[in-house]
Formats: C-alpha cells, structure tokens, sequence
C-alpha cells in the first residue's frame, strides 16, 4: 500500500488555483483525509528509520513537519498556503536548520529530499570551515564520492565574497570554503509520491548524504 494516494498531488493542484481561506475550509476534511495525516504517519515512519542511523534523533512528527500556512507577514505575495507539505528530520528537528538531517518536501512539482547545513550560524559557519581546512583530503573525497555525486551532484549554496583570512590559503585548493550555506538535494518526479517504496527511495537518499552530513556536523 502507497503512503500516499494520488488524492495528495491532486489537492495541491486544485489549491493552486484556489488559494484562499474559504476554499481551503471547504475542502479542510479532504486535507486531513489524504493530506496531513498521511504526511504525519510518513514522517513518523522516517523518524523511526532515521533514528536507528542516528540515535540522538529522538523527535516527534510535529517538530519535523513545517506549517502548511505561508508566513506573508513581511511579504507582498499574500497567498495563505504553500503548495506541498515538507518537514525536517534531524536532531532538533525543524527549530534548527542548521544541524544536518534531511529535509524533504512532497508536491505536485517534485518529490525533493536535501542535506547538509542549510542555515548555519555564524559560529557553526566558523566550525564547518575549520573542518574542512584541517581535512581538505576528506572534504573532497565525499563530495566525489560516486554515490554522492550521483545522488546530489554537488555541494550548494550562497558564496561570501570574502573570507576570514585563516582561510584563504586553503580556498585556494578548495574554493567551496567560500560558502556560506553547504547543502545538497535531489529532485524526483512529483508521481514518486505514490511509490510504494517512497520510505526506502528517502532512506537511500539520507545514506547517500551521511557521509558528509557527519563531516559538517563534526
């Protein structure tokens, strides 16, 4: 049996163009039916397998899962709803996003599941580039892994224009040291919300990334 029907991508798409708070109402036990519910039971099941990899994550569903609710307080794009459903599991779960886990995101665009240190602070920014100073050779040899490239390509992320200057010798071997953000994702096709083996699909994506998770993590 699918986590998911094909009922959960249909509701996104029919939000979209009906994104506003009476139809949403109108349509709010379907979402509970084929939307949220299903989506806390999912995380939950990857809560379950992601804490038999890593024990210190000891989290409930509802510290994982991210508001359907937009936050437009700041924003002129007053749409009310996003358009999938996402959450984060790792050990502090969606309070911090910096602390590398897996962040996946299910709607009628992709299937996306993503890795590594998203928002770091600027004092685990600090620390991520002293690892990867000390350890060029480690550095390098995870973000060429074949399984990791095949999974994720790269390492991502916004760049600083400049560097403190214990660093720059170093970027000049290895010029990722000049982001400020290391993270890495992959896209699925929106259908892989249906598979069967969605859970599984997750899992090797979250093996894929542990590597170099554990490396930025320190």
């Amino acid at each position: 049996m699918a986590w998911f029907t094909p009922d959960f991508n249909r509701f996104f798409k029919e939000l979209a163009a009906n994104n506003n708070k009476d139809w949403f109402d109108a349509n709010r036990e379907r979402y509970e039916h084929s939307v949220k519910k299903p989506f806390e039971v999912f995380v939950a099941e990857v809560i379950a397998r992601v804490a038999k990899v890593d024990p210190q994550v000891r989290i409930e569903p509802k510290e994982a899962i991210f508001r359907i609710n937009r936050d437009v307080r700041f924003s002129r794009d007053k749409i009310p709803y996003k358009l999938n459903r996402s959450a984060i599991v790792s050990p502090a779960g969606r309070k911090d996003h910096g602390i590398p886990g897996i962040y996946f995101q299910l709607g009628p665009e992709a299937v996306e599941f993503y890795g590594g240190a998203y928002m770091p602070d600027k004092g685990e920014l600090h620390r991520i580039r002293e690892r990867i100073t000390k350890d060029l050779r480690k550095f390098r040899t995870l973000r060429e892994a074949p399984v990791f490239v095949d999974h994720f390509g790269t390492v991502q992320g916004e760049v600083n224009k400049v560097l403190p200057a214990e660093f720059k010798a170093a970027a000049a071997k290895e010029p990722l040291l000049f982001n400020k953000q290391f993270y890495y994702g992959a896209q699925l096709p929106a259908r892989t919300v249906t598979d069967l083996k969605l859970a599984d699909i997750l899992m090797e994506h979250y093996a894929a990334m542990g590597g170099m998770n554990r490396f930025l993590l320190g």
